[in-house]
């Protein structure tokens, strides 16, 4: 299974600070960098996803705008909510076993899944904005058993797409 974890582009600050995943901050749309950084690192998924991907995102608007500029139709998973942790967001894309999904979320929980599925720690590790990380899970012969092992394929933050 492909994994790629894309946190949402640049959205508007509301100039106070609001509680991750109240209402207010649900609404929160990209702004028009972000809307610039959401095309861009859709055009370098397209040319470079050769397979058929599920497409998720968060319930919050800012993803759902980055998602579509990728897919007409992604999924909104209420999972994937702002705060949500790293074992609910495995658990909603039912990592390792599903199909190959890009996931389109938010900081802090992109990076904590991406620090346990390769440290086998949840840490908070830091994603940029409209950047994507890409892992692979894959069962490798040892012996003679077989061991599960995640790879990371890329991490592109957006300068070095567009």
């Amino acid at each position: 299974m492909n994994l790629i974890l894309w946190r949402h582009a640049e959205a508007i600050d509301l100039g106070t600070p609001v509680t991750p995943g109240c209402k207010r901050d649900l609404e929160r749309k990209l702004t028009d960098r972000g809307q610039i950084q959401a095309a861009d690192t859709a055009r370098w998924l397209r040319k470079h996803v050769k397979r058929d991907y599920r497409v998720i995102c968060s319930p919050a608007l800012r993803a759902l705008q980055t998602a579509k500029a990728f897919s007409d139709t992604p999924e909104i998973i209420e999972a994937l909510c702002p705060l949500a942790d790293a074992s609910h967001v495995l658990g909603a894309i039912n990592w390792p076993q599903g199909k190959d999904v890009i996931v389109v979320g938010h900081q802090p929980w992109i990076g904590r899944v991406a620090s346990l599925l390769l440290s086998g720690h949840e840490q908070d590790w830091s994603v940029k904005k409209s950047s994507i990380w890409w892992l692979s899970h894959r069962l490798r012969k040892q012996e003679s058993h077989e061991k599960a092992q995640t790879v990371l394929r890329l991490v592109l933050p957006p300068e070095l797409i567009g």
